[in-house]
C-alpha cells in the first residue's frame, strides 16, 4: 500500500488512449498538430496570450525556466527548502550557468514579501556581490502548502518592482488549483514563466513550461534542444497534456488525490507538522511508529528525524487510505 510520491502513480487511461492515438506518421520534434496547438490550447485556459514547451520532466521544466529569467552572474531566491536546492542535483545552477541560489525562509516551505526584502535588502549592490535576478515560488510547496492568489500577486509585484523574473514552480499547480478553487489565471498573476506538472497528476512523461511573456520562447527552445529536452518524437508528450486538459481531467484527478488527503489528515490530529492544503502529508511520528505502519503494509517516506511523509495521488484506492487512516488513529 504505497503512500511514498505520487511520481510513482499510475498513468490515467485517457493519456494511453490519446497517445494511441497519435500513433501515426507526422512531423517530427515539436513540428507537429498537437505541440502547434499547445499554445492557444494554453492561452485560453490563462486568460492571456502565452508561449508552451512541453518538457519531459520537473526538473527539466524548472531549470529551463530560470535559465530564461536569469543571467549567470545572477541570482534566484527560493525558499531554502524549495525542490530547486535540495532535490534537483543542480540542474539549476547548471542550465543558468552558474546563477547562484538564495535561499529563504518561511513557515510551510513559503516564502513572504517581508523575508524576501530581508534577504535582497541585505546584499550590497556592487560588482563584488550577486544581485537577485529572479524569485522562485513552488505551488503547492514541498511541505504541502498552497499560495494563494493574493499571496501569488504580493510577491509577484515585489519582482516586477524590483525588476526580477518570477517563476513558479507549480509542479503540483493542480492540486493547489483545485483547494483554492480559483482560475489558472488568479493564480499566476505577474508569473512570468510557470512549470506546470502533470506527470504527478496522471500524465506519464509531459510537462508543460508556460511562458507568460511569448518573447522568451525562442531562446527558450534553443536552450531545450542544447539541453537534449527536443524529444523526436514530440507529439506524444503534447497528446498527454491535451488528454490532461480535456474536460479539466486535470483537476478532476487533482481533486480526487487532495481527498484522500484529507481523509488521512483527519485521522492523523495533532501529529501535522503543517497544514494539509494540497495531496501531501507531513506528520510527526517516532521510529517505532512508522515502524508499526511499515510492518501493516504501508509504504512512505522518512522525511526528517521524528517526521514521515504521506503522499496521495489521483488512483490511490479508498480502501487502502481508509486502512491507513486507522492505522494512523490506532499508534
Amino acid at each position: 500500500m504505497r503512500f511514498f510520491s505520487d511520481n510513482a502513480a499510475p498513468v490515467h487511461p485517457r493519456v494511453f488512449a490519446a497517445m494511441a492515438a497519435a500513433d501515426q506518421v507526422d512531423t517530427a520534434y515539436d513540428g507537429d498538430a498537437l505541440s502547434r496547438a499547445l499554445d492557444a490550447r494554453f492561452s485560453i485556459l490563462f486568460g492571456r496570450e502565452v508561449a508552451v514547451l512541453w518538457v519531459p520532466s520537473g526538473t527539466a521544466a524548472n531549470a529551463l525556466a530560470l535559465a530564461a529569467l536569469c543571467q549567470p552572474y545572477g541570482g534566484v531566491i527560493c525558499h531554502r527548502d524549495a525542490h530547486l536546492q535540495n532535490d534537483e542535483c543542480g540542474a539549476p545552477e547548471f542550465y543558468t550557468h552558474g546563477a547562484k541560489l538564495m535561499l529563504g525562509e518561511g513557515s510551510g516551505a513559503k516564502l513572504t514579501p517581508a523575508e524576501v526584502l530581508r534577504l535582497a535588502d541585505g546584499i550590497a549592490n556592487d560588482v563584488h556581490r550577486v544581485q537577485p535576478h529572479a524569485l522562485s515560488i513552488t505551488n503547492a510547496t514541498e511541505y504541502g502548502c498552497v499560495y494563494t492568489p493574493d499571496e501569488v500577486a504580493a510577491l509577484g509585484s515585489l519582482a516586477e518592482a524590483r525588476g526580477w523574473g518570477f517563476h513558479m514552480d507549480g509542479a503540483r499547480f493542480a492540486n493547489a488549483v483545485a483547494t483554492l478553487d480559483c482560475t489558472p489565471a488568479e493564480l499566476t498573476q505577474y508569473v512570468d514563466v510557470l512549470s506546470f506538472g502533470f506527470v504527478k497528476n496522471g500524465g506519464l512523461s509531459a510537462e508543460a513550461l508556460i511562458l507568460f511573456n511569448p518573447a522568451l520562447a525562442d531562446a527558450t527552445a534553443r536552450r531545450r534542444k542544447r539541453a537534449g529536452h527536443l524529444l523526436s518524437k514530440g507529439r506524444y508528450l503534447a497528446a498527454q497534456i491535451h488528454a490532461m486538459l480535456d474536460d479539466d481531467l486535470w483537476l478532476e484527478t487533482a481533486r480526487a488525490a487532495n481527498e484522500h488527503a484529507q481523509t488521512l489528515a483527519k485521522a492523523a490530529k495533532g501529529r501535522l507538522i503543517s497544514p494539509v492544503e494540497a495531496n501531501e502529508l507531513f506528520l510527526r511520528m517516532t521510529p517505532a511508529e512508522a515502524a508499526a505502519l511499515r510492518a501493516q503494509g504501508f509504504d512512505f517516506y522518512d522525511w526528517a528525524a521524528g517526521e514521515i511523509r504521506l503522499v496521495t495521488h489521483w488512483a490511490s484506492p479508498a480502501p487502502e487510505v481508509e486502512a491507513l487512516a486507522r492505522a494512523i488513529e490506532a499508534l
